[in-house]
């Protein structure tokens, strides 16, 4: 894991916002500069695979290979038990394009109200990769449970966060503060996971 700990930068291997700023300020503390792919102008692979884990790896292949430079890859949902894990790896894509998540999770609970779910659990995963242009890589997998919530609270996170409530918790993932969303995310689990196996601590 040296050639991932000793790069004075990762690039990563997203054009979400969001995304790419919680990354960064996970990385931070390990002294890691980050920069987003769409920045660098690396475009988005198509994502082919039939998992988190596979999708995250194929664009982290891809920035490494653009880029020249270690690359992290998040490829990350929101998996609905009584929509037999749906969205799962369309998360952004379900409501059609251009990506718009009020509008998926207002697909979301109508799914669940045309089904007549009372099981309203649901489950945030996350797939880290890993990718060195020298052909080393890994991935890390992380997740959380919570339940659907409605209607949408919050103005503090993104993609479905205002309508996922973790179990202990009455706030939603955007209502809570980014640093402690941070401590118990399913990016956060995957990082620790991350964190553990290339810095050791």
């Amino acid at each position: 894991m040296d050639s991932f700990r000793t790069a004075p930068r990762w690039v990563i291997a997203s054009h979400n916002p969001g995304k790419i700023r919680e990354i960064g300020e996970l990385l931070a503390p390990r002294g890691i500069a980050a920069a987003g792919a769409g920045e660098l102008g690396v475009p988005e692979p198509e994502e082919t695979e039939d998992s988190f884990s596979g999708n995250a790896l194929l664009k982290a292949r891809a920035c490494a290979a653009a880029t020249g430079e270690v690359s992290l890859a998040d490829d990350s949902g929101l998996s609905v038990t009584a929509l037999g894990g749906a969205p799962g790896i369309y998360s952004a894509r379900w409501a059609g394009e251009p990506r718009d998540f009020g509008r998926a999770m207002g697909k979301v609970h109508d799914e669940l109200e045309a089904a007549g779910a009372s099981d309203r659990s649901a489950r945030f995963v996350c797939a880290l990769a890993l990718a060195h242009p020298d052909g080393a890589e890994a991935v890390f997998e992380g997740t959380v449970d919570g339940v659907i919530v409605w209607p949408p609270r919050g103005d503090r996170g993104f993609g479905y966060d205002p309508v996922f409530q973790s179990l202990g918790r009455d706030e939603t993932f955007a209502e809570i503060d980014p640093e402690e969303k941070h401590a118990m995310s399913h990016r956060a689990d995957a990082f620790g996971k991350l964190v553990r196996a290339v810095f050791g601590s």
